[in-house]
This record gives C-alpha cells, structure tokens and sequence, in this order.
C-alpha cells in the first residue's frame, strides 16, 4: 500500500507564512494607492529620488525595474497631502539621511553610487523613526504590486478564483523558486 509523502514542519510552515503574508497584503491595497505626481509634488523631487534609492536599498531585487520602486514610494502622494506629519517626517528622514552621507562620503545619498555605502548610512538609521516608517510602507506597498508577484513566481490571490484548491494547489513549487 502507498502512502503519501507526509508534510515536513519546516514546508508547512514556510507555506503558511507565505498565505499569511499574501493574505494580508491582499487586504490592504486600498490603503496603498500609488501617486507619483501627488507625491514628488508634495515631498518635492529630491525628496522622492532619495526615497526611491533607499527603497531599492532596502529591498533590493536585481530583476526589478526602478518603476517599480517609484510606485512603491508614490503611495506617499495622497497621504502626505493628509498627514503633515508624515510629510515632515518623510522629508526630515531624506534631510537627515544627505546629511550623514555628506559627512561620511561627500554626496548625498542619491548621489552615492557605492551601495555599500549608502547601506552604511541605512544601517546608522535603522531605528529611527524615519526608516521604521518607510520600511513598513514599502514592504507592503513593493510586494504588492502584481508585476512584482510574477516577477517571484507568485499567481496572486485566488479567492476569485475559487480558492487555491482548484487553481494550484498541488503545484507549489513557487515557494520553493525564491
């Protein structure tokens, strides 16, 4: 009589947590919509370059293309006009972001073409309120993006689809692509 393979712990989990993540940055588009006008209006040009370079920099995918890092960040547009605080917050950050790397390498960081530097100036600000912020922004307003999804390997959600019981279930090997 044949068995079949029994879930290893390790898989299981690794696939739960994907749903988890999946799931959840299903249900927050709307709070994520990209405005790259509103936001380079708003924060200024400079100011939405740098956050671009340090979205790269925080996420970094050699396969991405910039545009992708420009929405990600252009979620800002609408919400700054909202929230002067977090306007001031954004621009303050970037400020103090050229600031550091001025004294450490010369540039501002946009202009710093090392990524290791520019990670030098990331890593001294890694608790500040500023990167906080960005950081988890970005991570939902990058990943869900669906030409990113097909860019990891990822279908997307499925729930309009039936569920992943009739729409790859069986083939999940995605998971095990990235």
């Amino acid at each position: 009589m044949h068995l079949p393979e029994q879930p290893k712990r390790r898989k299981f989990l690794k696939i739960a947590s994907a749903g988890s993540i999946a799931g959840v940055a299903g249900g927050i588009p709307s709070l994520f919509v990209s405005n790259q006008a509103a936001a380079e209006e708003m924060l200024g040009n400079d100011t939405f370059v740098t956050l671009t370079k340090i979205a790269r920099d925080i996420f970094p995918h050699d396969g991405f293309d910039d545009d992708l890092y420009v929405k990600a960040v252009a979620i800002y547009g609408d919400q700054v006009k909202a929230d002067p605080n977090l306007r001031a917050l954004l621009i303050n950050g970037v400020a103090a972001a050229d600031e550091a790397a001025i004294k450490q390498f010369g540039k501002a960081y946009a202009q710093i073409p090392d990524e290791k530097s520019r990670l030098v100036v990331l890593t001294a600000m890694q608790t500040t309120p500023f990167f906080l912020k960005i950081r988890g922004d970005l991570v939902v307003s990058l990943y869900n993006q669906p030409v990113v999804w097909g860019k990891l390997g990822y279908q997307g959600p499925s729930a309009e689809f039936g569920g992943y019981i009739s729409r790859g279930f069986n083939d999940q090997n995605w998971m095990e692509l990235t």
